[in-house]
């Protein structure tokens, strides 16, 4: 069940649950973020805009602005009318809100900081995934992913994420395209083990910062989940242990 952050007359904010998808995909019938927004709030049935997927289908996203994946767990802001969603949606679109992640990554990366460029397609092979290496399908949009590296060692690095732009799996995409896959990423990681003690995608929305429609500029974050904190702990305990300012 998601925990509320912070609820006013416009928005509701939310820590999602992994494994909760935030609206139903037109395939499996299953609750969602936002069937239990509804049933918070019952008057925002119709706010927001559907989504037309391929074959025809409608899907209603009432509230829904921005999304995280299914698996992964975090803060997310919902609009509870259709003026605060007109307004929300603007600030996304024109790339002036703030979001950090954190997550653990196969590999230990060598740089304290870094930035990934690299622009993002769709994958020739699998029409679920999209791609940042060469042979990926046009048209190719640009994306944009400053990372900071938090804790490293037994063969795994521990990064916190800040996505300058909002493209599909950005962050699961970019860290495969440079060979640091997600840890427990069934999607872009398929072949490697489950590690560090997640059972599903070992990434977090942590912190977002936006003007909300009263015009206050807020950020708010959501805790860490138990699989995260357990994982820092294992992390922390490696020896070689190297911070973001180097070897500790």
């Amino acid at each position: 069940m998601p925990e509320i952050i912070f609820e006013d007359v416009d928005v509701l904010v939310v820590n999602k649950p992994a494994g909760m998808s935030v609206h139903k995909d037109g395939r499996r019938e299953e609750e969602t973020l936002a069937d239990w927004f509804v049933l918070h709030v019952p008057s925002a049935k119709e706010v927001g805009e559907p989504l037309v997927l391929t074959s025809g289908t409608v899907v209603n996203r009432p509230g829904i602005v921005h999304r995280l994946d299914k698996e992964t767990s975090g803060v997310i802001i919902l609009a509870k009318n259709q003026e605060a969603f007109l307004f929300l949606k603007e600030q996304f679109k024109e790339r002036q809100t703030e979001k950090i992640y954190r997550a653990f990554l196969w590999g230990e990366l060598k740089e304290p900081t870094g930035i990934i460029t690299l622009p993002i397609g769709r994958s020739k092979t699998d029409f679920r995934r999209r791609s940042a290496e060469r042979g990926a399908k046009e048209p190719l949009r640009d994306a944009v992913t400053a990372w900071t590296r938090l804790r490293v060692g037994g063969g795994f690095t521990y990064v916190e994420v800040k996505p300058k732009t909002g493209r599909m799996h950005q962050i699961r995409v970019h860290f495969k395209a440079v060979q640091y896959p997600i840890v427990s990423d069934p999607l872009y990681a398929p072949r490697r083990k489950k590690a560090l003690g997640f059972e599903r995608l070992a990434l977090h929305a942590l912190s977002l910062t936006l003007t909300l429609p009263s015009g206050e500029l807020r950020t708010f974050e959501a805790t860490l989940p138990e699989d995260f904190l357990r994982a820092e702990k294992v992390l922390g305990a490696r020896r070689g242990f190297v911070g973001s300012e180097g070897t500790i």
